[in-house]
């Protein structure tokens, strides 16, 4: 074991000496309390380490002890349910323990020792198993069973595995190794190192939507599964509510919840709605497929960075199961603050307002490690990371750094804005400013699996809109009476596109989540009524007249219809359209 001593103490950073046989990102013990911290610099015998937990009594002299293996993640049966903090401490089991402030020092393992699990083998005595190869499950919860794999870089034979109730770290069996010819323990649990990405065979292309039920994102800015998205906006423009509607609806198996440097009071919100929210597929607490990280702004900054790559292997743990795992991360740019707290306290050359030049190449490390794979293994499976990450510019700029680099990297922008949620527009999705660059990819899926129609629908709603954008210049400066009929229905139609298909209300048991079918037929609905209200002011219909037309309520109550009923009531309001727009033609020709 490599021991050195202190000679600096500067905040959440610790200089120590003696440490030339110490290796990068080691974990290291610092100080009599054995604090845990990470090697980030090395200059000769001197070791720069940031520290995960305050540092406060640390001083010149302290010993400072190297475990000699890097930053990792426990991974087994036991972490679905749970809460940890940024290097991966079960905060309930602290709490149940040590009571609600966390003692520094503490080093808990992250899955119990104690939880006894039911293991079912899946190979025989004999087989061989490469790494990747499932030899057991063990249902962790009523939604996902839990696959013990065997870890990369391994292979060998069983020895004899058995059937049984076993703690994480029991033997399940013997396996005698290929290389070495070494028997060892087949258990529950395998180690990771965080900052190294899970293997996998092949990335495959992204060509499956990451279906949501938010009709703003599915429909005018979807995300592939596998896909990366950012969600900037101002203070309450409504990010975690996005998230949340996303963790819940979103067609995953899991959710891992990366709660980094976010106010205490709103993870708490967290904590407490997660549990209550019901999973849709199978009613049960969303908790049931969840996995929550807390690290809050007043937790030393350092575990900031660690909490991200915590996030992000264990969704990886999941995908190599052959599971469809979102990662959610609130929020990046307090992530980057801690970067650039440890970089200023480096001494090293400060990039664009003080963050790191190496901000953009970090953010990517996390992004990129999102995709949809081939698993290793043996038996073919497929599994996806899909990473959003939400962004916090100071002010609402999104021209700040962390901002700008996240855009360079991601494929999906959805940007929320402030004036929308002021005006209690939910999702507050500004459709002017929103882009993604998987429409093209997802083409083809929407068209054989929705509608033949479904691209020219959406372009002709994003049309719509941004002529509306256009108008409204116009209507400032000289009033809507001076637009010809066609340019005051493109706004009321414009209108309806805003408040009856992009508005939805994240708390109606009918309206929280619309199918692609829904989405589809509603958009056919409110342009059926634009072409027939265009072709009947061709005949000489009145445009205020069709605006107060009584089928125009229906058409906004329409999103509120029940999955199971909208295709009859559609046709119903269909009906009126054509009734009523008829009847505005009759009234044109009588004068």
């Amino acid at each position: 074991m490599v021991e050195g001593r202190i000679v600096k103490v500067s905040g959440p950073l610790v200089v120590a000496e003696g440490m030339r046989e110490a290796n990068m990102f080691d974990v290291v013990k610092v100080g009599d309390a054995k604090l845990t911290g990470e090697i980030i610099e090395m200059h000769g015998d001197r070791a720069s380490i940031q520290v995960y937990e305050e540092t406060a009594g640390l001083g010149r002299g302290d010993k400072v002890y190297s475990t000699g293996a890097p930053l990792s993640v426990e991974l087994g049966p036991g972490m679905l349910r749970n809460i940890y903090d940024g290097i991966q401490r079960p905060l309930e089991t602290i709490f149940r323990t040590y009571g609600p402030n966390i003692v520094r020092g503490i080093d808990m393992p992250a899955l119990s020792r104690e939880t006894v699990w039911h293991f079912d083998p899946t190979v025989k005595e004999g087989d061989h198993l490469i790494g990747g190869d499932i030899y057991g499950t063990v249902r962790e919860s009523e939604i996902i069973t839990h696959k013990i794999m065997l870890p990369p870089k391994t292979s060998g034979t069983v020895v004899s595995i058995e059937a049984g109730d076993y703690t994480v770290k029991d033997s399940v069996g013997k396996l005698k190794l290929d290389v070495s010819g070494e028997v060892i323990d087949l258990t529950l649990v395998q180690k990771w190192p965080v900052r190294i990405a899970r293997p996998y065979v092949q990335k495959l292309p992204p060509n499956i939507p990451l279906t949501t039920g938010q009709r703003s994102i599915d429909g005018l800015f979807p995300i592939a599964k596998g896909g990366t998205a950012c969600v900037p906006g101002p203070f309450g423009s409504g990010k975690t509510v996005v998230q949340h509607q996303l963790a819940k609806w979103s067609d995953v198996d899991v959710v891992v919840y990366v709660g980094c440097g976010e106010r205490g009071n709103e993870m708490t919100d967290v904590l407490r709605e997660f549990p209550e929210l019901k999973d849709p597929k199978s009613g049960q607490s969303l908790m049931e497929r969840t996995v929550l990280i807390a690290n809050t702004s007043d937790m030393p900054v350092a575990a900031r960075e660690a909490s991200i790559y915590t996030g992000i292997t264990i969704a990886e743990y999941f995908r190599d199961m052959g599971y469809d795992v979102a990662v959610i991360a609130d929020s990046s740019s307090r992530w980057a603050e801690a970067l650039r707290e440890m970089s200023g306290r480096l001494e090293e050359m400060p990039g664009e307002e003080g963050y790191p030049a190496y901000l953009t190449s970090r953010l990517a490390q996390f992004y990129e490690r999102a995709g949809e794979v081939v698993c290793i293994g043996r038996e073919k499976r497929e599994g996806s990371v899909s990473a959003i990450g939400a962004v916090s510019p100071q002010g609402g700029d999104i021209s700040e750094p962390v901002t700008q680099a996240t855009l360079r990297i991601v494929k999906v922008f959805w940007g929320l804005d402030s004036a929308l949620a002021y005006r209690r527009h939910f999702p507050a999705i500004n459709w002017l400013t929103s882009y993604s660059l998987y429409r093209d990819r997802l083409s083809g899926w929407f068209t054989e699996n929705i509608s033949k129609d479904w691209n020219e629908l959406v372009n002709e709603i994003q049309r719509l809109l941004q002529e509306e954008s256009n108008l409204d210049e116009i209507v400032k400066l000289v009033g809507v009476d001076s637009l010809s009929p066609n340019d005051r229905l493109t706004l009321e139609v414009a209108r309806s596109i805003r408040e009856d298909f992009l508005q939805q209300d994240a708390f109606s048991d009918t309206d929280a989540y619309s199918s692609h079918s829904k989405q589809c037929a509603l958009m056919r609905l409110i342009l059926s009524f634009y072409k027939k209200s265009k072709d009947a002011i061709a005949k000489g219909a009145d445009i205020n007249y069709i605006a107060e037309l009584p089928v125009r309520e229906s058409i906004g109550r329409a999103k509120n219809v029940s999955e199971s009923d909208y295709i009859s009531e559609f046709e119903i309001i269909e009906k009126e359209i054509d009734d009523e727009l008829e009847e505005a033609v009759e009234r044109a020709k009588e004068g």
